[in-house]
């Protein structure tokens, strides 16, 4: 049984074009645009410093930094591949966060994001994997950037700072002033001759890499996800047709959002960042989060909507007194993405805040994100939504055969022009993700879902089991294999598995089963405890850590073939959980 969208979904108003790039298409003034370039919001404002742009000045910093950036490493529009035109941004929020990756484009580049949480040598991966040889960082995170630029062999006049204001003041430190800042490319630019024009023929947007995004996918390691031009521009189509419905009721031309959420995330990429400037909303950008810290922002700049995960959705609720002292008359819709957002979590801010329209949205960074989401006029508290426009979805069982009754649970098989191209340097990851059934290729999300209609009668999804092994703190994914892989490299292991706990604020945290080799036996439990978690410090981002703890147990249970049978450790887990609770 296939599964479309709600009949009350509005069809795309043209096809997502495949002959330009996306940095053509969001500054195209064709007529095409949700709204004309003269009559969109300023696309982003730094919610701490006031710095903004119009869309027309925004369009000129990117056309000048391309300039400067071409003249800085030989890039030229019509001169070699993508592939050796790879820059990677490694920075927190910013104003011109789209400028650089749009600048790329303008090259006939490719952008490579990387986590702001990472550590030098997870940094160095992927610089290594992508053969990245630009870097974007801001001072915050330069030392990072440096160790890892310099172990991949990116030269340090190929690191360039882009301004965050509460790092700025530093930029002015000896130590940095040899680097070249984004604001002095741009006004070098400004005085370079202008570039050729990409002139791309059809059907190129859809085979080109715009954006190689790290994602651990199903299972495995992280794995660098191509998702082309036309998949970004699709999904800014598909969810502006979507939610274009309940917007015309509420005669919603243009809002302003919050965008706290990383923009090195697919979710604050596309979903916040790049579908909020082409529909000409204006984003409130915060270079990192706190509380109270946004409450301030939506009190300051009137924000409209709210893009949230759900541990930030919970401290809400958690803090509601506090938040309760800014005016945030101003909200009208919270969007909850990245994990699900339990329906007793939604009946809280309902209650705190009435007027808000709270609603979900499901997608994957091998989705160029949204697959279905919460429309204002449909919401169905619990489920992620339904169907965006020219997206098809099947509901596969255990036995591989077609769900064909509602209620019933299976794996998503997702099909949508958003759909990536595949992993990079991966083909037997991308074949056993991207299946080809007898009408067309689908994405297997890993993601156990049912699909049950609304009071209204509107198809809707909700999602009730991860089949994938991925864990998710905060939003934040994390591959099992990857910590499995560094615990095996300390001499006190000699075999582990890792899963994901419930943890009361970041959603799910990564807990350890270990295996002590002889080394390991020599010390207590708690200096090996210690040492372990020593060891993921030194090596892994924060988001890594093993807040779910350390469990010393015999044996892995493991599959005849080896592979771990996580979902016994799972079982037991959620079995002390029921007696204890979940950590806090």
């Amino acid at each position: 049984m296939v599964f479309i969208p709600p009949q009350w979904v509005p069809d795309l108003p043209f096809s997502p074009p495949d002959n330009v790039s996306l940095c053509d298409f969001m500054y195209n003034d064709d007529g095409h645009r949700p709204q004309p370039l003269d009559k969109c919001r300023n696309p982003f404002t730094c919610g701490l410093s006031g710095r903004t742009y119009t869309t027309v000045q925004a369009k000129d910093r990117v056309e000048s930094l391309a300039r400067s950036l071409s003249a800085a490493t030989g890039w030229t529009p019509d001169d070699g591949t993508e592939w050796e035109k790879m820059a990677c941004i490694f920075s927190s929020n910013a104003v011109d966060y789209l400028t650089v990756a749009h600048a790329v484009h303008r090259l006939n580049g490719i952008l490579t994001p990387a986590n702001t949480a990472y550590s030098a040598a997870e940094l160095e991966h992927q610089l290594r994997a992508t053969h990245a040889t630009v870097i974007f960082t801001c001072v915050s995170l330069l030392s990072v950037a440096i160790q890892a630029a310099k172990a991949a062999g990116i030269p340090r006049e190929r690191i360039f700072l882009v301004y965050v204001p509460e790092t700025d003041t530093e930029s002015k430190r000896p130590a940095h002033q040899d680097l070249v800042t984004v604001e002095s490319l741009v006004a070098r630019g400004r005085l370079l001759p202008a570039l050729q024009p990409l002139k791309w023929t059809k059907g190129q947007g859809a085979r080109q890499t715009a954006f190689v995004s790290f994602s651990s996918g199903t299972s495995g390691l992280p794995k660098g996800v191509m998702i082309s031009h036309y998949n970004v521009i699709s999904n800014c189509m598909q969810i502006t047709a979507y939610e274009s419905v309940a917007r015309a009721k509420q005669n919603v031309t243009t809002q302003v959002a919050i965008g706290v959420l990383p923009f090195s995330h697919i979710y604050g990429l596309v979903a916040i960042a790049h579908l909020s400037m082409w529909r000409g909303d204006e984003v409130i950008v915060l270079p990192k989060y706190s509380l109270l810290g946004m409450m301030s922002a939506v009190q300051k700049y009137k924000v409209n909507q709210l893009f949230l995960v759900p541990p930030i959705a919970i401290q809400i609720v958690n803090n509601s007194e506090k938040c309760r002292q800014f005016d945030l008359s101003s909200v009208r819709s919270m969007t909850s993405g990245a994990a699900p957002l339990g329906l007793e979590s939604i009946e809280q801010i309902r209650a705190l805040w009435p007027k808000w329209n709270i609603g979900q949205g499901y997608g994957l960074t091998e989705s160029s994100t949204a697959i279905c989401g919460t429309s204002e006029h449909d919401a169905m508290p619990g489920t992620s939504g339904s169907l965006m426009p020219w997206t098809r979805c099947k509901v596969i069982d255990a036995n591989g055969n077609e769900v064909t009754e509602y209620d019933t649970p299976g794996e998503l098989y997702a099909q949508s022009p958003s759909i990536c191209l595949g992993y990079l340097d991966n083909t037997r990851a991308t074949a056993e993700t991207f299946v080809w059934l007898d009408d067309g290729r689908y994405l297997r999300t890993g993601d156990e879902v049912v699909v049950r209609k609304s009071p209204q009668g509107n198809e809707h999804i909700m999602i009730v089991d991860r089949i994938k092994e991925l864990i998710k703190v905060k939003g934040q994914q994390i591959a099992p294999a990857e910590l499995e892989a560094c615990l095996l490299a300390h001499p006190f292991v000699a075999d582990c598995a890792v899963i994901a706990v419930s943890h009361g604020y970041t959603g799910e945290s990564p807990k350890a089963f270990v295996v002590k080799s002889a080394a390991g036996k020599s010390v207590s439990d708690a200096d090996a405890i210690e040492a372990l978690k020593k060891h993921i410090a030194d090596n892994k981002a924060s988001y890594k850590q093993l807040h779910g703890g350390i469990e010393f147990i015999d044996v892995i249970p493991k599959s005849p073939s080896g592979k771990i049978l996580r979902r016994l450790l799972r079982d037991a887990e959620r079995a002390k959980t029921k007696k204890t609770g979940p950590k806090i």
